[in-house]
């Protein structure tokens, strides 16, 4: 016989409420009960009953988590994160890519509002064409991470002007001058994204006193190894070595890293090279790049502590948050 919630609370010792708020991981439960209640599970290899659930409470359980490019090693670690912080609410997660497109991520939201799934998490990177209903009442439960500007969705971001101005201060102080910046914005990469670590760029030159220059600005569409690897080749056919490189993203650091070695130009001697993301590829690198970082775990677990709350209570405030950054300095830079 398949094992039952009052099976469980009955060896526990508690009440059956109290077993599906451990299941769930809505609502705190005191740790040694919760001990009590896990064990229980173990010991009656019990398994939840979603589909029984879900005719109940009209949830299926499953919730979406949309990311603009599944391809990249950040998407995989943020896809990492999400699911097993979910774990922990008792939710199955539907992994989706949009490629960018606001009606791949229109459909979506038709999907959540049809029930289908319970929420979203959605990665929308081009605010001007991401709409919502008018009418709250048709607005899913959703939670939108990333950096796209808006009030009407609970947000979860790492702050992108800021974390690029860090980053930029620190090359700063550490000697370079020339610092030339790969992933401005370019054809589909008029992102929000692009737009601001841009800025923050710009805006540490200019406390830095030092002259803005376009020319060290290099756009490129796909923010990839490949797409760092071109952009910075063909840049250097026409233009003279920087001081360092910054890159918006750890995937076009690593293609440049690459690039520069084909070269012959070492790294950071002949030029420093740094990131933003900090995946793991980028720590184990030759050499091991200098990147923005900042708690990825945490970062899933604020984002469905807001969709949980969402999906409870529809009515609750809109609340932004931003997640701390902090800039990890490697041997892919030096001090001049």
């Amino acid at each position: 016989m398949r094992a039952t919630m009052k099976d469980v609370a009955a060896l526990a010792g508690v009440s059956p409420k109290t077993v599906s708020n451990v299941i769930n991981g809505v609502v705190f439960v005191r740790p040694e009960t919760k001990e009590r209640v896990e064990k229980a599970l173990a010991q009656l290899d019990y398994v939840p009953n979603f589909s029984a659930r879900g005719l109940r409470n009209g949830r299926s359980g499953v919730i979406a988590l949309a990311l603009p490019d599944l391809a990249t090693a950040y998407s995989a670690e943020t896809a990492h994160h999400f699911v097993e912080a979910a774990h922990a609410h008792g939710w199955g997660v539907q992994i989706e890519e949009t490629g960018a497109e606001p009606a791949r991520e229109q459909e979506l939201v038709s999907r959540a509002r049809a029930s289908m799934v319970d929420g979203l998490v959605l990665n929308p990177v081009v605010s001007d064409e991401f709409a919502l209903p008018d009418d709250p009442l048709q607005v899913p439960p959703a939670v939108l991470i990333g950096e796209v500007p808006q009030s009407r969705l609970d947000q979860v971001r790492v702050n992108p002007e800021l974390a690029a101005y860090d980053m930029t201060t620190l090359l700063i102080a550490g000697g370079h001058r020339r610092i030339a910046v790969v992933g401005t914005p370019m054809g589909r990469q008029q992102t929000f994204t692009s737009r601001l670590r841009t800025a923050g760029f710009r805006r540490a030159l200019e406390d830095a006193g030092i002259p803005h220059d376009h020319r060290l600005e290099i756009g490129c569409e796909d923010w990839s190894p490949r797409g760092g690897f071109h952009a910075v080749d063909a840049y250097l056919d026409h233009e003279r070595m920087p001081d360092a490189f910054f890159c918006f993203t750890d995937s076009l650091a690593i293609g440049v890293l690459s690039l520069l070695w084909r070269r012959g130009v070492q790294v950071p001697q002949g030029v420093s090279v740094a990131g933003f993301d900090d995946v793991a590829h980028g720590e184990f690198a030759t050499p091991p790049l200098t990147t923005v970082t900042w708690d990825k775990r945490a970062f899933a677990e604020a984002a469905l502590d807001r969709l949980a709350r969402r999906i409870t209570d529809r009515a609750a405030p809109v609340s932004v948050l931003d997640i701390p950054h902090t800039v990890v300095e490697r041997e892919s830079t030096r001090r001049v």
